[in-house]
């Protein structure tokens, strides 16, 4: 299992790194945007950081598109990179013909498209968990749906689209294989009340060698 961050924005990113448990970084092209810029600047950036695996969308809408978008970047990211790639016509005959890095097929909402991701050798499916619960009525199915799809399948999924702790935690239960979180998930993670209730009584009442 992996944790990854999914935010495009260099404080937040510096932020997880400093937590040393996230594992890499998914951005879209709305979180680039976000981030200001210019897109191929904001991409250097995050690649600078080195936090792990990068995962870029590509946005081109044909295939010979995609490809060169690829070339661009990989010149920026490296070997970090990751290609994340819509579930369209052209988007599953790119990925079934991209040997030079590995392809998370993004915004799978049936498990008829994770399915055929699995057949053209995806690495990754991202599951949009809360959206699909808004879409759908549950987003938790669908992430069992597509794990009951991919069993002894090499397609790993990645919860996507996660509101709460809770959340990525439920999407674990479900069969996801790995999570990406905004920051503020990310670090919900780590809070408990009950757990900052007994560590008051211990700092109040208990003795350290310090």
């Amino acid at each position: 299992m992996a944790i990854y961050i999914d935010s495009a924005l260099i404080g937040e990113l510096e932020a997880a790194r400093s937590l040393g448990w996230v594992k890499g970084v998914t951005t879209n092209p709305l979180l680039l945007a976000q981030a200001g810029g210019e897109p191929r600047k904001v991409l250097a950036s995050l690649a600078r950081l080195e936090l792990g695996p990068l995962f870029y969308q590509l946005v081109s809408p044909t295939v010979d598109g995609m490809y060169q978008e690829m070339e661009l970047a990989a010149e920026i990211v490296g070997p970090a990179l990751v290609l994340k790639v819509p579930p369209t016509q052209n988007g599953f005959q790119f990925v079934s013909r991209c040997a030079d890095y590995p392809c998370c097929v993004t915004a799978v909402y049936s498990a008829a498209q994770a399915l055929v991701a699995s057949e053209t050798g995806a690495r990754f499916v991202a599951v949009y968990v809360n959206r699909a619960t808004r879409l759908t009525g549950n987003g938790l199915q669908l992430v069992m749906d597509v794990a009951n799809i991919l069993n002894h399948s090499d397609t790993a999924i990645i919860a996507a689209s996660i509101k709460s702790s809770e959340e990525a935690c439920e999407s674990l239960s479900a069969g996801a294989n790995h999570l990406t979180l905004p920051y503020e998930v990310l670090t919900s993670l780590i809070k408990n009340p009950f757990s900052d209730q007994t560590l008051a009584e211990f700092q109040a009442n208990g003795v350290g060698i310090t």
